[in-house]
């Protein structure tokens, strides 16, 4: 367990911009220190859904003293509000050094968010997996609590919830209540459900509905698919190229705007080039 088996976390991209968010079953030491040594933008050990009930103590326990432990840093995923798990998982989480953030699973209401945030003292962020119709009903509910950072969707518990399909026609809707959710309250963009199979195309695919929806993170379910999401939500090359281009020339004119279409471009501009500098992206005249 922990830095003897060079399980130290990376510090890397912020988590307000974290593209791949990548859940781990806390009872395997052997996947916590695969996943800290992945792309992962930021690692969740999982003490809820990944765990038996008869297995929740030792886990609970487990993490608590990894993140005890020197240079060990994580998110964990918490069971929900309504178990008797709940509690017992702040108690033992509170404190711990290595301690990023909770998300908690099956979010439902605005009341949970500041329940939690005041037992963790009132300083951690939290990540609210979305899960249900409830949820998704209340979601701009839930972005305003207090201790709320990002909003997340459970997607596949959403769907045995509703019966809705996986089409992306289906779920465009509970997307988007998540992104303009967000968007109100001033959050980051809402991290989008994880893709269930191993086929890297599939993955793909679905990643990029994720950024067509406005969606700036993915839930993960291995190592390996943290590099193909945070390809797929990183700015192109293409992108950086031509908002590097735009405030070279904005900057060349004195700042000067010449028409209503300047100000979108610049904010546009402005945003790629942030995201292009936290992920290292660089455009074809850097080369």
């Amino acid at each position: 367990m922990g830095s003897g088996n060079g399980a130290v976390r990376r510090q890397g991209v912020p988590a307000d911009l974290a593209r791949s968010w990548l859940l781990v079953n806390a009872t395997q030491p052997d996947l916590i220190t695969q996943a800290v040594r992945s792309s992962a933008d930021a690692v969740v050990l999982d003490i809820e859904d990944a765990v038996d009930p008869s297995r929740k103590a030792e886990a609970r326990d487990y993490v608590a003293a990894w993140l005890r432990e020197e240079g060990n840093v994580a998110w964990v995923r918490i069971n929900d509000y309504t178990t008797p798990f709940w509690r017992d998982d702040l108690e033992a989480l509170r404190g711990a050094p290595g301690l990023l953030g909770v998300m908690l699973a099956k979010t439902e209401s605005p009341e949970q968010i500041t329940a939690t945030h005041q037992i963790l003292g009132g300083e951690l962020p939290i990540v609210a997996l979305v899960e249900s119709a409830l949820g998704i009903e209340d979601a701009a509910l839930i972005a305003r609590a207090p201790g709320a950072f990002r909003l997340a969707f459970g997607s596949g518990d959403f769907r045995r919830d509703t019966g809705m399909s996986a089409d992306r026609e289906a779920m465009a809707y509970p997307r988007a209540r998540l992104v303009v959710a967000s968007r109100a309250a001033g959050l980051p963009g809402p991290i989008d459900g994880p893709t269930v199979g191993e086929s890297h195309p599939i993955l793909r695919e679905q990643s990029g509905i994720t950024v067509m929806m406005g969606m700036t993170g993915k839930l993960c379910l291995s190592s390996d698919q943290t590099p193909v999401v945070n390809e797929v939500i990183s700015p192109t090359r293409t992108d950086v190229s031509w908002a590097s281009s735009f405030l070279q020339d904005f900057t060349a004119r004195g700042e000067i705007v010449r028409d209503g279409s300047d100000l979108p471009r610049l904010g546009r501009a402005r945003k790629i080039m942030a995201l292009a500098e936290a992920f290292n992206v660089k455009p074809f005249d850097a080369e």
